[in-house]
């Protein structure tokens, strides 16, 4: 009876909890990349702290001493290679790295992670702990950790693993019973190593499609996409791509993007457009959505530089394979990238030659936006910029920027973006027209941010550079925080936060400070 009793509260708590984790997010929340699915880099809170101090490391520690620090809440370390960027929903933060520095002593080596932590205080709460392909660099290069940036609803999160997988986990992990897949034992072990014990810091998986099994991918060097919630549907890019030697495409058939129901995980629409057989390197690009008065279109930024925009309803094929009709296609890289005066195609790779759309594109007032780019390892080159409308037909390009794997963002008529070559940039997001650049003298891998009407980037080098999100110039007013370490990731901002993850750490940033007075 006592058993029957504890069940049955049990449950009720979970009911409970349920109710709580299934309402809506909050509007400062941060629930996927770019805050929703037009992936436009705009966080719409107030009151972020202009002067933070990173702070010092404890002696003969890699803890940082919040004593030292100045508007940090708390500090999380992560592994020793942060790439993912961070989502924060009904009270948690949620992050990908590498296992480098082991929060559990059951999981060694390398390894990928997705942490959930605590909002309030940065305390971790459980983890999501993948074994590597063991492909090498190949498919899931070494120590690069999970690059997703995970997407929550209600009380479920969707991510990409490094495992070329889709996959589905219970925001309460195993802390409320172990729901829908029942082998983590098995899958958290090693490839072929016993079962892991479970604990209740461990990630519940609900569900998982193998895309090397279920499409044919095979992914180039890492998978990497942040997925999209749109209604019932999770859109994905698959992370296909060409072989180690750069020379053939392994799986030219597969699909560059999918579509898989939330709820069971199974596919129900793949691209049939022949993506991956244009395919230049690989496809990591996270899909965007257009939805207007007249329209609701996938927009999905392709491994051979076309923008290209699907309806969102999958349709029979003649063969009966459920795929993504296309609307229409836009080539984001000038005829002069793809082939000289002559004709003569130009070499993908070169510094002027032709580049795939690597940033994820955004929508903003029934446009798309779009940059080109490619993988850091080939250097720096030339780039481009466009805006095209509902129909595919081009509004302006800006080809002064170079290559970009960023992903922009646009308010009050401005359009801010960042390349690979270290330059910020602030563009009429109507016209194209460029209002100022500012150069942060370093490589920028990761996205720009604005937020309390500022613009943010991190770069390679280690800075935070923020400035004012005006069309004014304000080179005065431009702040760069020195974090000590890599910045490769994003920063993103919810509920009056700011969180930069470094290569080493995530720093939850707000005004901690009283007597801080603001920066005239």
């Amino acid at each position: 009876m006592t058993t029957m009793i504890a069940k049955h509260t049990n449950a009720l708590a979970a009911t409970a909890c349920l109710a709580l984790f299934s309402t809506a997010v909050t509007a400062q929340d941060w629930p996927m990349w770019g805050h929703d699915y037009t992936r436009n880099m705009v966080a719409h809170v107030k009151g972020l702290p202009l002067a933070i101090v990173p702070g010092q490391y404890i002696e003969d520690s890699e803890e940082i001493d919040l004593k030292t620090t100045k508007n940090v809440k708390w500090v999380a370390k992560l592994g020793s290679q942060t790439y993912g960027n961070p989502t924060v929903a009904n009270g948690r933060v949620y992050v990908g790295t590498n296992n480098d520095v082991p929060r559990d002593p059951r999981f060694q080596g390398d390894r990928s992670c997705v942490y959930c932590l605590d909002e309030k205080t940065g305390d971790l709460i459980w983890q999501l702990n993948v074994p590597k392909l063991g492909t090498g660099k190949v498919s899931d290069w070494e120590f690069l950790g999970i690059c997703s940036s995970p997407a929550i609803e209600g009380d479920r999160v969707y991510l990409m693993t490094n495992r070329c997988e889709v996959m589905c986990v219970d925001v309460f992990g195993m802390a409320n019973g172990n729901d829908g897949f029942q082998d983590e034992a098995k899958y958290y072990a090693d490839n072929g190593k016993p079962p892991v014990k479970i604990k209740d810091t461990d990630a519940d998986i609900i569900w998982k499609l193998n895309m090397i099994d279920e499409c044919g991918v095979f992914p180039h060097n890492i998978t990497s996409c942040s997925v999209m919630i749109v209604g019932d549907q999770i859109w994905t890019s698959t992370s296909n791509g060409v072989d180690y030697g750069h020379v053939d495409t392994p799986a030219p058939n597969a699909p560059a993007m999918i579509v898989v129901d939330k709820k069971t995980g199974k596919l129900i629409g793949e691209e049939a457009s022949g993506l991956s057989t244009r395919i230049f390197h690989s496809n990591w690009s996270s899909p965007a959505y257009m939805k207007t008065d007249k329209t609701e279109l996938a927009i999905f930024g392709g491994p051979d530089g076309v923008l290209y925009a699907f309806h969102p309803k999958p349709v029979k094929d003649e063969d009966g394979f459920l795929i993504l009709k296309q609307a229409w296609q836009f080539d984001c890289n000038p005829k002069s990238y793809r082939n000289k005066p002559d004709g003569t195609p130009i070499r993908y790779a070169t510094t002027k030659g032709p580049s795939e759309v690597l940033g994820t594109p955004i929508v903003h007032n029934g446009r798309a936006y779009a940059v080109i780019g490619q993988d850091p390892e080939h250097g720096e080159g030339i780039g481009n910029l466009v805006c095209v409308d509902s129909k595919g037909k081009q509004v302006w390009a800006y080809d002064k920027i170079n290559r970009s794997m960023s992903t922009m963002a646009i308010h009050n008529g401005l359009l801010f973006a960042a390349d690979y070559s270290g330059y910020l940039y602030c563009l009429d997001a109507n016209t194209g027209e460029e209002y100022w650049k500012y150069d942060t003298s370093a490589h920028i891998w990761g996205s720009v941010l604005v937020a309390d009407g500022r613009v943010y980037v991190g770069i390679e080098d280690g800075f935070l550079v923020s400035a004012p999100a005006t069309k004014e110039y304000d080179k005065k007013n431009v702040i760069e925080t020195d974090f000590g370490t890599n910045v490769y990731s994003s920063p993103i901002a919810a509920n009056g936060v700011l969180y930069v993850a470094t290569f080493t750490h995530l720093y939850a940033i707000s005004k901690t400070d009283k007597a801080e007075k603001p920066k005239e």
